[in-house]
């Protein structure tokens, strides 16, 4: 049996730490500079979103991979303040920070801001924001792959033939992305009728886009599929679905989940019937890795993939699947992504 040199070190550190002799994370003085002292170094997450699930398992995923590497680490949140976000940036900045993580966030206010980092010997990795920079790795959940997962498993359900509604708002990177797709596949199927489009940003989002929904379908009786390539998007459409009465008529197809989307799934005639998405905490564990491997000196290339999982009501029912956890048990690939891991590099506990 060959071990690699990962799997003999965390033996080696486990039984050191066992015995006193060395604390965890352990076996530093292993690890390429500046992870030799990762007690000094310091990174930053700049959030632009952080309201959902979604986000919440993201920042568990960060604080995770961030403890493993024993590094500090400060999160700066905008709640969705364009403006405040670039100026977080500049706060990560004066604070001498080694790394920063912009998570989501717009274009046009997040450009310059991201090259001061730059400018200033800061390492930048950009999730789901695209910041137009090639010193910049793009972290990205595979968006085009999430959109075309559920939109394949909308044409095995209804046909090449249906009414849709879209929810959808320009300019975020991933949903832009997503978009893309979309279009894509009503040129390919040009029986999709979309007879409306909607969407907000504004908080609290499944209720804002519930109210929306609520005149969408009103107006078009006719809609049999939903396409809400979001799950906070797929939560406020299902609240006016029910509402509606009309879960027997609609179809919902979404990306992203958490254990609140699986139960809403899971709902006696759910209109939610699939979603394609990756495990949040696992991409944001790959977003700290990738910007640890830039501090080391290595590169990751322009774009770092997390590949998407397709997950059906049918699964989760037949599976009796109800939470994340279950999920990840269920589906090993939806539990960690082999993805931004050198040799060197601790992962967090499983």
């Amino acid at each position: 049996m060959t071990i690699s040199r990962r799997t003999f070190g965390r033996i080696a550190a486990g039984l050191m730490a066992a015995s006193g002799l060395v604390s965890v994370p352990a076996l530093a003085q292993d690890m390429p500079a500046p992870f030799d002292n990762p007690e000094e170094v310091t990174i930053a997450l700049v959030r632009y979103l952080s309201t959902g699930d979604f986000f919440q398992a993201y920042l568990s995923g960060v604080e995770s991979q961030a403890e493993a590497l024993g590094v500090d680490l400060r999160v700066l949140d905008s709640r969705q303040d364009a403006a405040l976000q670039a100026d977080m940036v500049d706060q990560a900045i004066a604070l001498g920070v080694d790394g920063i993580i912009i998570q989501h966030g717009l274009t046009e206010s997040m450009r310059e801001a991201a090259q001061r980092a730059v400018d200033a010997g800061i390492k930048v990795v950009a999730f789901d924001v695209d910041v137009e920079n090639e010193a910049i790795p793009q972290i990205e959940q595979s968006d085009r792959d999430l959109a075309r997962l559920a939109l394949e498993q909308a044409i095995a359900d209804n046909g090449e033939e249906w009414t849709a509604a879209y929810v959808y708002v320009p300019g975020i990177a991933p949903l832009d992305r997503r978009d893309e797709t979309w279009q894509e596949f009503k040129e390919r199927y040009p029986g999709i009728n979309e007879v409306a489009q909607f969407g907000t940003l504004d908080n609290p989002i499944a209720n804002s886009n519930a109210n929306q929904a609520r005149s969408v379908l009103a107006a078009n009786p006719d809609v049999t599929v939903v396409f809400a390539p979001y799950d906070e998007f797929a939560k406020g459409v299902k609240i006016a679905v029910d509402e509606a009465g009309m879960s027997s008529q609609i179809k919902i197809y979404s990306a992203d989940v958490s254990t609140s989307d699986i139960a809403a799934m899971r709902e006696p005639d759910s209109a939610w019937v699939a979603t394609a998405a990756t495990n949040p905490a696992v991409v944001g564990e790959v977003s700290v890795r990738a910007l640890a491997m830039q501090l080391a000196g290595e590169d990751v290339g322009a774009s770092v993939i997390v590949p998407p999982t397709l997950i059906t009501q049918d699964m989760l029912l037949e599976n009796e699947i109800t939470n994340m956890e279950e999920l990840s048990v269920r589906l090993p690939q939806f539990a960690h992504a082999d993805v931004a891991t050198p040799e060197w590099m601790p992962l967090p506990a499983r």
